[in-house]
Order: structure tokens, then sequence, then C-alpha cells
């Protein structure tokens, strides 16, 4: 007996250890309620504010589309039997309507199992062109927006694998179409194909520091099946069915039209492969062709960029961002660093613009150069463009004003990017004569739209801005104070017609025009959708914003959710939710961007629906990790997370709502690392929950979030950032959830898992959840709901029936050593 019973007592020791099978699971009924709902649908609107395409689609994917077959290679993720992205978010209906129409009718044609993606609009705005996925392959087909119906232009024979795939010719009647090339091979099948010799990575002696990406190249198995799904053949297809060849099979990219569709720019990649980064950074070529398919000449090629100097402004030498000039027929433009490229080399000037035009044979002519690393730029007309730079190790950007007829520019915006007060909001553009998006210009009047954060509130507004004097004069400024006004896009400018979304709590994002000129009548709207609040049992939710102050006076805020049975005078657990975010001034990390008028709306990854089961939420969360002058955030970033937890549960301990022994913590990707390391480093919280998080930073070592530095130039910095290197100190039971398939760069799985054994060896309560199929965010249905009950259960168990078998959870003894 005493044998049995030694016996049973170890079973029932492995067991506590062991892997627990389980059944998807769904949550409760409160819970259900609210994530299981219909999806309203997207909406595309044409530039000239007249017809309105509605698309729906299912909020959620099955775990049996996850489970199709899937091939992840040089940072793609392949569907072999579809060719198109194994990710690919399907609309699954259609419904169009003219603006003024209060109905919108049924699109009529559609595919049986309609999985359609790929929008891309004629030039006239008349038609737009989608693809359909079916078991076989990808289809073209055709919406004709006036007569409400599709056609199917081509056969299941569409290569949607890399780049881009529909592109219309400037006649409204014929697209280049990528399709699958006649002499593909087979795919090697990699995990029974035998060897012919090892895998073998050589370095000659430059340093290339990059970010730990996923889905890389490994084999050579791996480059030919990357290879094959590459390579397409180039066919002119027009809308009525005819299909003619133009140009032969190559592993195309990219496919550009000049805005006067006389000359297309086609890109391709090359070998050699790379096992260190993805396809974007392997050999490319750029060769321009006429509308005949002919070939002029090659305009880019660019090497294998596996090596760059070190730091988040290092780029590659040689011409980058070559895209179209807008405002002309036929304009190439570029840039190209002139400090090869490396943030520590001394320059004046950064980065400088060039242009060539057609037939791309003159010498380059210089446009502008720029201060910092360029990042874009917008065309108005011969004398007027404005462009940008920024530079991330000081969070500055600046705005040239130029002229690209003689290469003379002004900076007329130079600020903090992180100091949202300041923002001047971004220049308004429209359609031009060749349907390129340019600057919107009324004589010398350029336009901003901004989204309008202040210490008042947000008030979303609209600028003119003279390009002579250099001022600005306030058009619109949206008043609203009990509801959220975005401005989406300028109909007309000189009409004064603007696309608005205006929303509130209860009242779900629906879309208006707003004619700003008529001064006599400021709510002069024209309803466009009239969508239906999908989550009514949150109707009555309290919602409000807090603010609070840190212990070193820092400003911090939060979105506080009180429970939907809430009675005042009792005091009830909570959730807080965060995502800490590195700044290098105070000024900018204390500011105010939350807006208790957003419409509460409960998302597959939100802490919102445990409102229903009786919890407060801490929603966004102000975590604010701050580094200024010579320190950076890391430096003190333990200090500072434990210091913005204990200061959010201060806040709302002394509204007197919670029952601060009762609070969890969680978070999601970086959200995660901070829940960790809050639960090893303090004594504040009950419990946490942390989804496809990183713990162990030296797997990393290259630099990870806005952390710059190596790991063998700050090792202390990653040591005391990783919560696996302090496993020994956690005794909070932490629910860590990872999806198996995670392609997030330093997220990996093993993450979890490591992290996991480490906790259990230790005897910390943990518990791990690897939802198979998943990537970084979750997407099939069974797994948000099995991740939904997981957190309940956990919740309930942990934090609302807690047992304090642990000391008392005191507002005194906050941080741990």
């Amino acid at each position: 007996m005493k044998t049995f019973l030694q016996l049973f007592a170890f079973l029932i020791f492995l067991n506590s250890y062991a892997q627990q099978p389980l059944t998807y699971q769904q949550p409760s009924e409160e819970i259900l309620e609210l994530a299981d709902v219909d999806l309203a649908p997207g909406v595309q609107i044409d530039s000239k504010g007249k017809n309105v395409v509605l698309l729906y689609r299912n909020q959620y994917k099955s775990i049996a589309e996850l489970s199709e077959t899937e091939l992840r290679l040089a940072g793609l993720r392949i569907n072999p039997v579809t060719n198109i992205g194994s990710r690919t978010n399907y609309y699954t209906n259609l419904k169009v309507k003219n603006i003024d129409d209060k109905e919108a009718d049924q699109v009529s044609g559609l595919p049986k199992n309609a999985r359609l993606s790929g929008f891309s609009w004629s030039p006239d705005e008349s038609m737009i062109a989608c693809l359909n996925t079916t078991t076989k392959g990808v289809e073209v087909w055709v919406l004709n927006i006036s007569e409400a119906k599709v056609t199917k232009l081509t056969l299941a024979t569409v290569n949607a694998n890399m780049g881009s795939t529909i592109n219309w010719f400037k006649d409204n009647k014929n697209l280049l179409i990528k399709m699958l090339p006649s002499d593909r091979q087979p795919l090697i099948d990699t995990a029974v194909a035998v060897p012919t010799g090892p895998t073998i990575s050589v370095s000659d002696g430059e340093k290339a520091q990059n970010r730990t990406y996923q889905d890389l190249l490994k084999t050579p198995n791996d480059e030919f099946n990357f290879e094959q799904l590459a390579r397409s053949e180039i066919k002119k297809v027009s809308i009525d069915g005819t299909i003619e060849d133009f140009l032969g099979a190559d592993m195309y990219r990219d496919i550009s039209f000049s805005p006067d569709g006389n000359y297309i720019m086609v890109t391709k990649a090359k070998r050699p492969f790379s096992y260190l980064v993805t396809y974007t950074r392997f050999p490319s070529e750029s060769i321009m062709y006429d509308a005949l398919g002919n070939k002029i000449k090659i305009v880019n090629e660019v090497g294998l960029d596996e090596v760059r100097p070190k730091g988040f402004m290092s780029t590659r030498i040689g011409k980058r961002n070559m895209t179209w000039r807008g405002d002309k027929p036929a304009t190439l433009v570029w840039s190209e660093a002139l400090d090869k490229g490396d943030p520590e080399v001394e320059a004046d000037y950064r980065d400088a613009l060039y242009e060539i035009t057609a037939p791309f044979n003159g010498q380059p002519k210089l446009l502008l150069k720029t201060k910092q690393r360029f990042t874009g730029v917008e065309w108005g007309n011969d004398n007027t463009a404005v462009a940008y730079d920024y530079w991330w190790n000081t969070r500055n950007t600046k705005t040239y004003l130029f002229d690209p007829s003689n290469a003379t520019s002004k900076i007329i915006s130079d600020r903090n990017y992180q100091d949202v007060y300041s923002d001047p909001g971004n220049f308004v553009s429209s359609k031009n004569e060749y349907g390129q998006s340019t600057l919107t210009m009324n004589d010398d009047k350029l336009y901003l739209m901004g989204d309008g954060y202040s210490k008042e509130g947000q008030f979303p507004f609209i600028d003119a801005y003279s390009v002579k004097s250099g001022n600005t004069e306030r058009l619109y400024q949206s008043e609203y104070t009990d509801k959220l006004e975005s401005l989406n896009a300028a109909i007309d400018m000189k009409k004064g017609d603007i696309l608005v979304r205006i929303e509130s709590q209860k009242e779900y994002p629906n879309y208006y025009i707003r004619n700003i000129n008529n001064i006599n009548n400021k709510n002069d709207l024209k309803a466009i959708t009239a969508f239906e609040n999908p989550f009514k049992s949150l109707e009555n939710v309290d919602k409000r914003i807090i603010n609070y102050k840190r212990d070193d006076g820092l400003d911090l805020e939060g979105t506080l959710y009180l429970p939907l049975n809430y009675k005042q005078g009792e005091k009830y657990p909570m959730i807080l939710w965060a995502y800490p975010r590195e700044f290098k001034d105070k000024a900018s990390a204390s500011q105010s961007t939350a807006n208790p008028n957003e419409f509460v709306y409960p998302y597959w990854g939100s802490p919102i629906y445990w409102v229903t089961k009786g919890y407060v939420v801490l929603d966004d969360a102000a975590f604010p990790i701050v580094g200024e002058g010579s320190k950076e955030p890391n430096d003190s970033f333990r200090t500072q997370l434990v210091a913005n937890g204990k200061a959010a549960i201060d806040a709302v301990d002394n509204l007197g709502y919670i029952d601060r022994n009762k609070v969890a913590v969680g978070g999601h990707s970086y959200g995660a690392f901070m829940t960790a390391n809050l639960l090893s480093h303090s004594n504040l919280f009950a419990a946490g929950i942390a989804r496809s998080g990183a713990y162990n930073r030296t797997l990393t070592p290259f630099g990870f979030q806005s952390e710059e530095r190596s790991y063998w130039e700050a090792p202390e910095i990653y040591y005391n950032m990783s919560p696996f290197m302090h496993a020994d100190k956690m005794k909070t039971p932490l629910l860590l959830i990872h999806g198996v398939a995670d392609n997030n760069s330093g997220t990996y799985p093993l993450q979890s898992e490591r992290y996991f054994n480490a906790l259990k060896g230790l005897g910390a309560p943990v518990r791990l959840v690897m939802l198979p199929k998943e990537s970084h965010g979750y997407r099939a249905k069974e797994s948000i709901m099995h991740m939904l009950w997981e957190q309940d259960q956990w919740l309930d168990k942990h934090v609302k029936n807690r047992v304090k078998k642990e000391e008392v959870i005191e507002n005194a003894e906050t941080i741990k050593d």
C-alpha cells in the first residue's frame, strides 16, 4: 500500500509538470458576445468623392485556413499551391453605392466562396481589378463600378507571391499581370530531400550587424524553391480577356508605370541570395521599358545588402527610393547617401535627391540636399515640392520647401517628431492630370491636415500655408468635445469638401462629407455610411481618461473602464494593459494622446472584454521610458518601468475603485517583455499575461526595439533588461502565450519556451500556451477564442479569486532586486 501511495504521488508530481492536452475552448458568454461579431465593411471612396465601395470580410480566419500549405522563404510566407501570401486577408463580398445614395447595391457575378484581395483602381476610377484566390490558384477579376458587376479576367494562373501583381495601363483597357511561368520546375520537399552536402556561411571580416530576422533562407533547397516561387511571366491582359506575352520569366518584384504611361520600370531580384537578410535586400536590377515592352536601359543596379555601418540611421550606398516624379510625364527621382550611409561620418548633408528625365540618358540633376536621412517627397509643380528627413538618435524631423527648377530650399519645419503638440500636420494631396497624388495648390496656397493634439484635448484642423510668406491660416478646426472627428482626405479644397470620420464612445465610426466653407452651418455633414454599433453590451460602460504623475513628476495617462456592474463604494480587481515607448525628452513623454471619445472597440487582443466580468480595466496606460541628453532610455529601464506601474495603480486606487492586492498586468510583444520585467522586479501585481514576447535579449544581440547598442557594447543593459536572467526572482503567476509560427524580428517562439523552462525549473507558477500555426498577431477564430478563455481562467484564479498566500502587496514595497 505504501508503495502504491508513493507511486500515486509521483504520478501527480509528474502530471503537474507535463503537457496538458486540450482542445480549443470558448470564452464565457459575456466575452463571446463581444468577440464573435460581424465586422462593419471596409470603405474605399474614389478621389472625386462620387463612388463608394464596401468590402466585407470575416473577422477571423479559421485554423483550417492557417493550416494550408505554407513555405517561409526570405521573409515571405507563401502558399505554394495557390501562389499568394499565406497570411493574406481576404474579403468575401462587395457592395457599391453612389455617395448620394442611402443604400448600397450588391455586386453581382461574384465567384462562389470569394476570397478577394489586391484591389487596384483603374486610372479613371471606373473599375477596380482584384485577385480571387481559389483552391487551385489566383485569378484576376474586374469590378465595373457603375454596373455593380464583376467579371473574371484570367484563369487561376496568377503569381501573387512577391511584389505588385496588377498594374493598369493608362488607357483603362489593359493591365500588366504577373503570371506563373510555363517552365516552373517542381518544388523540393525539404522535409524528405536527401542533402547533397553541408550548408556553409562565410564572413570575410566585414561587420554585418543585422536584426534577427525570421523566415530566412537556410539551405540551397530553400534557394531553389524561392527562385521558382518568385519567377513570373508578365502578360498584357485586356479587359475583354485577351492575353499577350509582354516580358519573359524572371524574379520580378515591382512594376511601375510612368505618370504619362509611356514607360514602365520593372525591378527584379537577382542572385546571390542571402541567409542573413530578407528578399528586399537581395541584389536587384531596375530596367526601363517602353509601353510596348521594348527594353530601353538599366536604370539601377543594387548589390547584396548584407553589410551596413552600425546604427539605426545607417543605409546602403547607391540609388535608393527610386520612383517617378508625380508632377512630370516621365522623370525618375531617387536619393543617395552623401555620408557613405554611415551615421558616424560627420557631414553637413546626409542625403541628396536627384532626377533624370526620359529617355534617361543625360546627367542626373541635383534637386535637394538634406541634413538628415531623406524619407520622402511630395511634388507640386515646376517650382514647388516638399521633402522630409529625420534622425532617430535625436528624434528630429525636418520639412523642406524646395524649388525643383533651381535646387533652392528652405526648412519650414524643424521639430521633435515625438512632440505631437507641435505637429503641423500633413500636406493635402489630390490627383493631377496624370492620376498621381500631388500637392493640392491654389495660387500660392498649400494645405495641411493635422490630428490636433494639445493640452486641452484633440481638435483636428486644416490650415492654409502660404508658399510666399510662410504664414499659416486656420481654415477649420473640429469643435467636438463629445465626439472624435478624423480628417481623412480632401475631396475638393476649393469647394471645401472634406471626407471625415466621426465616432464617439457609443457611436460606431462612420464617414461623412463635411463642407468647411459653409460658415453658416458648422454641422454641414453629408452621411456616407450608417454602420450600427455591434457591441451593444458595452454602450453603458463608464470610460474616461485619467491623468496622474509618476514619482519623478512625469505626467502620465491611461484609459479607464469601470466594470458594467460597478457599484459605488465597492472595490474591484483590475487589469492594467500597456506597451512601453522610449523618449529622449520628458516634455514629449508627458503629452496626452488619448481621446475619451474614441469608440469602445474590443479587438481580438483587447482587455476591454473583462469589464463584463467585474474588472476595472486601465488600457493603454502610459509607460514612457525616458533618456535625456547623453543617457539612453534603457539605462534606467527597470526603474522607470516599475515607477510607471506603481503610478498607474496608485492613481486608480486613490479613486477608490480597486483592491490593489488584485491587480493583473498584461501586454503583447514588447508589452509582454514589460510584463515579465514588472513581475520580476516588483511586488505590485497579483498575476501577469505575456503574449508573444522576447525575454532573453542576448538572443537579439545587435539591437532590439529602440536599443541601438549591441550586446557587446552594453552587456549590462542586455542582462538587466532580460527577464530570463532574473527568472529566480519570479514568484508571481504568469500566463505565457505565443504563436508557434511567430515571424516577428526577435520574438522567436523559442523565447517563450526557454523562459517557461527556466521558470518551471525554479518553481515559479507559470503556464505556457503555444498556439499552432499562429504568427505574431493571432488570426484564427479558434486560437483567439481559446486565448480569451485562457486569459479569463487565469484572471479568475489568480486575480479575482486570489488566495493571499504570499505577502500582501503593499504600496510602499514595490521594487525587489
